[in-house]
């Protein structure tokens, strides 16, 4: 019997995942000073981002007085243009440094915040093109450019601030964080805001808003007082002669840091012949058509919907073909890369519909009862229990096969969404987090363990930035339909409309299936490209 092919024990492999667990909070512990200017600012900004995204449907209706479908544009393009910012203010953290990127994303976030608070506060007027409307949506502009710098910063930080042995311990461990913040809102804003809501009319939002705006300042001071000068050079210094003794332990001898490997030095090469004018034209046109079809469907411009929709699609396709046409090593040229990415766009609306739909759905569907007084609380439960499922569930599943993993993952998290259209039940809503978010936790850490596996050799990098481009879809086009299902199935009940949050649900998870179905279909195929790509 061959003793290194026994499979470790159920209670073997929980043990190691507690421990794993347990030394992701060690080494938060024991972390340099630097990575804690990070860390701990970064708490208390996924409290305040989390926050605030989650309350500002609810804001948006019943402060600004927007309809449902018109509180969902705006939280949508806060959610979706953080995404877009990320890639276009990314590089300032590489021009000005991680400590002056960090201050100034965090300045920027708490002036928006300020702003965003003013809107509730001053008496503006209220309705869609309000200057209360249009103070709130500049307040989110400046806010979305301050974390479009900010989380790229964060990351930068701590990729700057660890080794190669330490530097996946701290992502986990910021990640988690991350969750742990949004977490921790519910229960401030839930119970600060009954009390605020004679202070702040009708709801006490605006008050809750302020809080997040002060905790916001006590992040930006505390960065600048962990992450001084003196403390960023140690840390810097530190990391340099760990690597180095890291390196010269393993054998390794540094070979310079501008060596390129020959697909890279092709892709430049290539790219340096491609005509990019066509491309811009077409994408020019394609903004055009986008605007034309904004002004018809706000009735600003008497134009056919149809026709502007078509010639908004057509400009799309021509302008991506263009595109790619002339990129042969671009990932959307990798059928299976791009049949993996965008199947899995059905099961993540569920994440948007986290802030999209649920709070409004709690206060609406479960009136009158502790779920709909402390909405916060009982919205926000997912972050806690991704904090906690997700190391226990990486240390039971380490040994899966990926793929299977996510078709497993999205399975688990699509199905419990039908518990919802059983009935409006505490406990239903209960089970159905639990659920849902096991399923995240099985397969959203692995999605981008796949994308790593299946991208071809030197073109990882741009295949894990491509990766993410469907979330920012995601984001967008559910922002588009929410409110109109709110609007339609969970009305506010002083409109006196009848209201049937169980077809909805039904819907949604219908949607969310189409993924793990889809994945299963394609299984063989996907597989077999998996292991041509693994020779």
């Amino acid at each position: 019997m061959n003793d290194e092919k026994v499979q470790k024990s159920f209670g073997e492999v929980l043990r190691l995942a507690f421990k794993e667990l347990g030394e992701t909070l060690v080494a938060f512990i024991k972390a340099p000073r630097a990575l804690w200017g990070i860390n701990l600012p970064y708490i208390i900004e996924g409290l305040c981002y989390f926050g605030l995204i989650y309350i500002l449907t609810t804001y948006c209706f019943e402060n600004v007085k927007l309809s449902d479908i018109h509180s969902g544009w705006v939280v949508g393009g806060v959610t979706w243009g953080i995404t877009l910012a990320m890639l276009f203010l990314g590089g300032v953290v590489d021009r000005i440094g991680v400590r002056l990127a960090l201050g100034l994303s965090l300045a920027l976030m708490a002036a928006a915040r300020v702003i965003v608070a003013l809107s509730g506060t001053i008496p503006l007027g209220t309705g869609m093109g309000s200057p209360m409307f249009f103070v709130m949506v500049l307040g989110l502009f400046i806010m979305v450019l301050g974390y479009g710098i900010y989380q790229p910063a964060a990351y930068a930080g701590v990729k700057k601030y660890t080794n190669p042995q330490t530097a996946a311990m701290a992502y986990a461990v910021i990640y988690a964080l991350m969750n742990l913040g949004g977490f921790i809102f519910g229960p401030i804003s839930s119970f600060s805001r009954r009390h605020l809501t004679n202070i702040f009319p009708p709801n006490g939002i605006a008050g809750v808003i302020w809080i997040l705006t002060i905790l916001t300042v006590v992040s930006s001071a505390l960065t600048f007082i962990i992450i001084n000068r003196k403390v960023e050079a140690r840390a810097i210094d530190r990391v340099k002669k760990e690597t180095e003794e890291m390196e010269k332990a393993a054998g390794k001898e540094k070979k310079g840091a501008d060596v390129e490997t020959a697909a890279v030095k092709e892709e430049k090469k290539s790219a340096q012949k491609i005509n990019h004018l066509p491309f811009m034209l077409y994408a020019l046109l394609t903004a055009a058509s986008a605007t034309l079809l904004i002004a018809v469907i706000a009735k600003k411009i008497e134009f056919s919907i149809y026709i502007s929709a078509a010639l908004l699609a057509l400009g799309l396709i021509v302008s991506t073909w263009e595109y790619l046409r002339k990129r042969p090593d671009h990932p959307f040229r990798d059928l299976r890369f791009v049949f993996f990415i965008f199947m899995l766009i059905p099961v993540q609306t569920l994440f948007a519909h986290q802030w999209l739909t649920i709070p409004l759905y709690l206060k609406r569907g479960y009136g009158g009862t502790m779920v709909s007084e402390y909405f916060e609380i009982f919205g926000n439960l997912n972050p806690l229990l991704i904090f906690i499922l997700a190391p226990l569930i990486a240390g039971l599943t380490a040994r899966t096969d990926i793929y299977r993993m996510v078709i497993l993952g999205t399975l688990v998290m699509a199905i419990p969404t039908f518990l919802l259209a059983l009935g409006t039940n505490a406990w239903f809503y209960l089970f159905y987090v639990i659920i849902m978010t096991t399923g995240e936790a099985m397969w959203q850490p692995r999605f981008l363990q796949w994308v790593a596996e299946i991208a071809p050799e030197g073109k990882t990098g741009i295949y894990m930035g491509i990766g993410q481009f469907p979330w920012f879809l995601t984001k967008m086009v559910t922002s588009l339909y929410s409110g109109y299902f709110l609007g339609k199935y969970v009305p506010d009940p002083s409109l006196g409309l009848k209201q049937n949050p169980e077809y909805m649900w039904f819907l949604y998870g219908l949607v969310a299936l189409v993924s793990p179905i889809a994945l299963i279909l394609a299984r063989k195929w996907m597989l077999k490209g998996m292991r041509q790509k693994a020779q």
